[in-house]
């Protein structure tokens, strides 16, 4: 398949798309940034100049606008200081750490200038977010330019971003620059740093970084002097031009949601051509404790690229970075930041992870403080069952583990809906399950809804009519809606926006000479339809299906379709003639994909008599 190569062209073409796309309901903003930065290694801060050009989608007047300082988060007293000290199950990577940081450890972001259309503006910082009146409200359909001078102070790596990781990574540069919040349909998206996730404007990067000239650099975007700065060209006897103590690395980011980049004066940089033509990139530690283990990582790198245009969609972008940085793993554009002292299988498993989030956020991007469940979930579910298959692991139900963590967490008395806010809730562990495990079960037990080839077409059709937007969860539910023909708002409401879970038993049985009626039992709140195996004495077995009525429609099963079930009936009388051989046992879900908190009540082996 052809890959996109975005031009300017491209990029005005899906504004005026999304602009055109208002009479239908679906808008987006644009924006154009044009960065040049000046980085001092000695002390770790930086100058920069940003020219954004801000295009006002919406069919509102806008007349303020906020920008995001993320790197004052990593400063004493900070909320995400306070937070991380007085939750009662901090993240081990931040516990007290921030509130320990001395003055040329914490991290700012200060603004020196902000300029709308040539005009000095008022703007006032508050913690991590720049909250700023404009001059001229930009009117629907209007662009403005913005220009501002600011400079910055990378803290000591505590959290994603920083200097001087565990590793030995100088730069991890995440979340570095002052970053224009998103407006959508539910206004502006001005959320403070916290800890927890992110959402961003839709738009094109060129970025200059003028660094000391020993240090090789990675990231978002395509190098745009590799002959200068001697990128890729390591090894091919190029005369690389180094003119005085620095070099000037321009990079251009088209169609992105975010700039990301790290350095390091030992990374080892290897490249790959995957067989689709994607270059991927490698940069990690020259240490020989790790290397054998990142050459080993290149060919399973494209084996999972492979696996997930196939079950996803196309990469779209020409290429694809995966450096070592940061403190775990964390998805960018175009790039991931993970830590690579691994052994080799951890090593798959967090690139298999974060090079999913490609898609599930850098390509269909979700609002992620409120919808973390679908970037997090999807990605769980999809590199689950990649690593299932590319790493030969050969298990029946890859996503148990997955399951099982959701059933600890509904059984706790800790949930919160998945609607909640990623920073809101209580615990730490909790928003983990939520996110990670029960969205993943989300999927997995949609497979059991509506079938597995169903949420093949429904993952292909979204990142197909999503892509490049900001989907929201009834987006996708619609897609399944579509492709499958059942309603299936009901499981959306419940499964996310309620803390109900799906619990059925096998209340009685009764034995009767031609006949043994079963009656099944809706102790949940969370209705399903249902799928019975009976097992007769002889060693047969037979599938029932009972319909959930509110679904209106059946799935395509090898097995005895019975009368439907109404979510208000709490029980169920399944009668099977048993006239020839008796019933030995009976066992409610299988397939174990109906994520059930109590499956002890699911099965009951008959003894004869």
């Amino acid at each position: 398949m052809r890959k996109i190569r975005f031009t300017l062209f491209t990029v005005l073409c899906i504004t005026t798309l999304a602009f055109g796309q208002n009479n239908t309901g679906y808008w987006q903003q644009y924006v154009n940034y044009d960065m040049d930065i000046d980085f001092d290694v000695k002390n770790y801060q930086y100058e920069g100049k940003q020219k954004l050009i801000y295009t006002n989608n919406s069919p509102d007047t806008l007349k303020r606008a906020f920008y995001h300082l993320y790197f004052n988060a990593f400063q004493p007293n900070s909320e995400m200081d306070i937070r991380s000290r007085t939750i009662e199950d901090p993240d081990s990577r931040v516990g007290d750490r921030i509130s320990k940081l001395e003055e040329d450890e914490i991290g700012f972001i200060k603004v020196e200038k902000l300029l709308q259309n040539g005009n000095a503006l008022n703007y006032e910082v508050e913690g991590t977010v720049l909250e700023v009146e404009l001059n001229k409200p930009i009117l629907p359909g209007q662009s403005t330019t913005f220009y501002m001078e600011f400079n910055g102070q990378v803290p000591k790596q505590i959290r994603r971003s920083g200097r001087n990781n565990e590793e030995g990574i100088e730069l991890s540069m995440t979340q570095w620059y002052p970053k224009l919040a998103e407006y959508d349909f539910e206004g502006w998206h001005a959320d403070p740093y916290i800890g927890r996730e992110f959402h961003g404007v839709w738009g094109d990067f060129d970025v200059e970084i003028n660094i000391d000239k020993d240090y090789i650099l990675g990231g978002s975007g395509y190098i745009q002097n590799p002959n200068e700065v001697g990128y890729g060209y390591e090894d091919a006897g190029v005369d690389v031009k180094r003119k005085g103590k620095k070099l000037t690395w321009h990079f251009i980011a088209p169609n992105v949601h975010d700039f990301t980049w790290a350095a390091d004066r030992d990374y080892i940089h290897d490249k790959l051509k995957a067989i689709d033509g994607t270059t991927l990139h490698f940069l990690y530690k020259d240490n020989d404790d790790i290397k054998e283990n990142w050459k080993k990582l290149q060919p399973k790198t494209e084996e999972l690229l492979a696996y997930f245009n196939e079950n996803i969609g196309q990469y779209p972008y020409d290429q694809y970075s995966i450096i070592q940085g940061g403190d775990g793993g964390m998805e960018y554009a175009m790039c991931t930041l993970i830590t690579g002292e691994r052994e080799f299988e951890s090593l798959v498993g967090v690139t298999a992870h974060e090079m999913a989030h490609a898609w599930f956020q850098h390509i269909l991007a979700t609002d992620e403080a409120q919808h973390e469940w679908m970037d997090e979930g999807f990605t769980t579910y999809i590199s689950t069952l990649a690593m299932n298959e590319i790493m030969d692991q050969d298990q029946t139900h890859p996503l148990e583990n997955a399951y099982r963590g959701y059933v600890s967490l509904a059984n706790s008395g800790f949930e919160q809906p998945q609607t909640t806010h990623a920073d809101r809730y209580k615990y730490n562990q909790a928003y983990g399950i939520s996110a990670y495990s029960k969205g993943a079960v989300f999927l997995a037990q949609l497979d059991y809804l509506i079938g597995k080839e169903n949420v093949e077409k429904t993952l292909k059709r979204y990142f197909d009519e999503w892509q490049f937007k900001h989907p929201t969860p009834n987006d996708f539910i619609r897609i399944a809606e579509k492709v499958s023909g059942a309603e299936l708002n009901w499981y959306l409401n419940d499964w996310t926006r309620t803390t109900n879970v799906v619990d059925y038993g096998i209340k009685d049985v009764d034995t009767e000479p031609e006949v043994t009626i079963i009656t099944l039992e809706r102790i949940g709140q969370t209705p399903m339809p249902i799928e019975v195996e009976i097992t007769y004495t002889n060693g047969d077995t037979e599938m029932k299906y009972i319909p959930l009525r509110i679904m209106r429609w059946e799935k395509m099963i090898d097995a005895d379709i019975l009368e439907d079930w109404a979510w208000s009936y709490p029980t169920y009388n399944l009668e099977v003639p048993t006239a020839r051989f008796g019933v030995s046992k009976i066992e409610i879900d299988p397939s174990k994909l109906m994520a059930d908190i109590n499956r002890k009540n699911n099965v009951i082996e008959l003894i004869e008599d």
